[in-house]
């Protein structure tokens, strides 16, 4: 049974330059019939089907329409076309830096963010040293937030994302925070997390972390799905593409030989 299934989903955005030439010139340009408005496809028809316990791992290379997918399959936004059915409670981690107030120390954005994310005091008192110590800031929780570098700041954010136990996980680049040592931690954690049997979907430009973590890929370019499917055929081809080894229809090729 689909946890979570995509139809023919399409995400068009409209381009004008109303912000800059102003109300009055945009009526008259409406008027005389020059106003100027541009589609831009950022996906095109995109279909997969996930079961619980799955892992999409989604590749392509910067615009190909990776983060736009995950605000539709999210529920940020509404496809153009086509439609998202989701099973169960969703959690999308898709900019770790929101949420927080620079004004606020470390313990108190800690406890601003878990209320942002629905959890309780109760809750958070209980499991504010854990998230602490997986932060690694012990020594930063009374300093002010602002004060810690985008790196900490990830790692708090990470921290306590990970808390969650949803259906549905959508998780764009947040495996990348850190150090080394960091990330194999927090891989550790999305391992745990899948072990629960959460269906997830991890959009990263990591392939190494695609071929460990991801049971089902997804390759996305300019919009257009190029291939669904098993993890290692597909991962071994879209390296050949950025390797400059293959174009893209070469790859579509031997991806339907």
């Amino acid at each position: 049974m689909s946890v979570l299934e995509v139809h023919d989903v399409s995400i068009r955005y409209m381009t004008g330059d109303f912000k800059n030439i102003g109300l009055k010139e945009f009526v008259l340009r409406k008027l005389t019939g020059k106003y100027c408005v541009k589609e831009f496809w950022a996906d095109k028809n995109i279909s997969f089907a996930l079961g619980k316990g799955d892992m999409l791992g989604i590749i392509g290379t910067n615009g190909a329409g990776k983060s736009t997918l995950l605000k539709v399959v999210s529920g940020i936004m509404e496809p153009t076309k086509g439609k998202v059915k989701r099973e169960g409670t969703v959690a999308a981690l898709l900019n770790l830096g929101s949420g927080f107030d620079g004004e606020l120390t470390v313990r108190e954005n800690v406890y601003l963010r878990g209320a942002i994310m629905g959890y309780t005091r109760k809750f958070m008192d209980e499991t504010y040293d854990q998230i602490i110590e997986f932060a690694e800031l012990e020594e930063f929780q009374d300093r002010m937030f602002r004060q810690l570098s985008s790196g900490m700041r990830a790692r708090l954010a990470f921290s306590i994302a990970s808390l969650i136990q949803p259906d549905i996980l959508i998780l764009d680049e947040v495996l990348a925070v850190g150090d080394g040592a960091f990330r194999k931690k927090s891989e550790a954690k999305m391992r745990e997390i899948l072990s629960r049997g959460a269906t997830t979907i991890l959009v990263t430009h990591a392939l190494g972390q695609v071929r460990e973590l991801c049971n089902k890929v997804l390759w996305l370019d300019h919009g257009e799905q190029v291939a669904l499917g098993s993890t290692e055929g597909i991962c071994d081809l879209y390296q050949q593409f950025l390797d400059k080894k293959i174009n893209l229809d070469q790859a579509k090729e031997m991806l339907n030989s």
